[in-house]
């Protein structure tokens, strides 16, 4: 609640105190749709903190932000080679069958459990960065939980946590935030079902519902000896993200089944869509001369 009523004001009141905010995002097409949004804050006077790795894909400094950098052990090149393979793997997996989508949704888990760890020792070992966060005394944090290290940062650091997340392939933000999704009517991810299944269907997503939390504990295995060992007592993933203030729920309803949302869950589609551009006088010529 403190972290939605302290964004309220950033954005609406002018006159508001600024704000210190730290971003953890994650890479790729997660930090283009987040991007805008952190340069806004920083563009309306809150002091924003960006902590990214020094080799990524898609991230860097950005304007009306402080830009902090922590050292991995692998190169920009390694990251376009370990997704172009995973993505061909799954692309050549065989998906025809109830059996084969299940399979495949064990693989994508296993893929990924590397993925969304791969940074978290890199930063949460980082003495010196993590002692320089502790100084900003921030206000609240604004991160990514497709990889875990903003999550464990947020709990290290003892601040309020907003996320910003698009579908979790494991389902971790429904269960963590105790969201309903009653198996009849909500089909799980990477099923192909739709929210009209017949008998087959709703007991085949009836068994993925109860194999979800199994799913999920696999994909965060060792992010949860990291967070344990970080925080110095025996923790998980989805206990820490299920003491979020905020969800920024990276979606839209048009393109989802219907299902329940939690109160501090809020839809914000659309963070991918680029700024409009002026229309050339060519387009404005065509659309006159069609009646438009």
């Amino acid at each position: 609640m403190a972290a939605s009523v302290l964004l309220f004001c950033l954005f609406c009141l002018a006159s508001a105190e600024a704000g210190k905010i730290l971003i953890v995002p994650s890479d790729g097409s997660h930090w283009m749709g987040m991007k805008p949004l952190v340069e806004e804050l920083g563009r309306r006077g809150n002091q924003v903190v960006v902590v990214i790795p020094e080799a990524s894909l898609s991230m860097g400094p950005s304007q009306h932000t402080t830009t902090l950098t922590y050292p991995v052990p692998y190169t920009k090149a390694q990251i376009q080679e370990h997704i172009s393979a995973s993505v061909a793997n799954l692309i050549s997996t065989h998906v025809s069958t109830d059996l084969a989508r299940f399979q495949s949704f064990v693989n994508t888990m296993d893929l990924l459990s590397n993925l969304i760890t791969r940074n978290v020792e890199g930063l949460l070992f980082n003495k010196d960065l993590m002692k320089k966060l502790q100084d900003y005394n921030f206000d609240v944090i604004l991160t990514d939980p497709f990889e875990t290290v903003g999550v464990i940062a947020a709990e290290y650091l003892s601040i309020p946590t907003i996320y910003i997340q698009t579908s979790h392939p494991c389902g971790v933000d429904a269960l963590a935030s105790q969201c309903p999704a009653p198996p009849s009517y909500v089909p799980q991810r990477l099923t192909h079902f739709s929210d009209r299944m017949n008998l087959w269907q709703r007991s085949v997503n009836f068994v993925r519902t109860l194999v979800q939390p199994v799913a999920c504990r696999r994909m965060f295995a060792r992010a949860d000896e990291i967070a344990s060992r970080v925080l110095q007592r025996k923790t998980s993933i989805m206990e820490i993200m299920s003491h979020a203030a905020l969800w920024f729920v990276h979606s839209d309803f048009a393109l989802e089944f219907p299902h329940p949302l939690m109160p501090n869950m809020i839809i914000v589609g659309g963070l991918d869509n680029r700024k409009s551009e002026p229309l050339s006088q060519v387009c404005l010529q065509l659309l006159f001369r069609h009646g438009y």
